[in-house]
């Protein structure tokens, strides 16, 4: 059995954060509100900039990277969980809560009261993952993007309740 583990990836992989984020982009365009020919377009200064100002977890199999999770401050002591993606060989294997643990707990060790999100319409398996991990539909529902039919739905949690031993992360 492989060992997976979540990483905080810092400003210097700014190459490393841009091919997984474009292999994410590729393997699940329908659920991201940003598209493969638009961030591939980016110059190097943008993947550097927006790796400097997320807070950006990068979840390895044997030292390959097999997943990404990015929180974003959201507001008055909250924060917004975006870019969530696990390679589909990592699937089923536990890289996905580890990556949402590790969002959980860097936003409760900042004294975050909450972490939200947003869940493409029918896709079931993140819904699933994200309610073992606390977070309900809040109501609130949005177009993926602009001028398409495609809807997503906001779920949130408060981070204080967050599960003990969830989201360790190595360094």
């Amino acid at each position: 059995m492989t060992d997976i583990t979540v990483r905080l990836l810092p400003p210097e992989d700014w190459r490393l954060y841009r091919s997984v984020r474009l292999a994410a982009l590729a393997d699940a365009p329908y659920a991201f509100c940003s598209t493969w020919s638009g961030e591939s377009a980016f110059p190097e200064e943008k993947w550097q900039e927006r790796l400097a100002g997320r807070n950006t977890f990068l979840a390895e199999d044997d030292g390959r990277p097999c997943g990404l999770v990015s929180v974003l401050p959201g507001g008055p002591r909250t924060a917004e969980l975006v870019s969530m993606w696990v390679a589909p060989g990592a699937r089923g294997r536990g890289a996905a809560d580890l990556l949402v643990g590790a969002a959980l707990a860097w936003a409760a060790g900042r004294d975050l009261t909450g972490l939200r999100l947003w869940v493409t319409e029918g896709n079931d398996p993140a819904e699933r993952l994200y309610e073992r991990h606390g977070f309900r539909r809040t109501g609130k529902v949005q177009s993926v993007r602009e001028g398409e039919d495609s809807r997503e739905f906001e779920m949130a949690r408060e981070t204080a309740a967050a599960p003990p031993g969830k989201g360790r992360a190595s360094r």
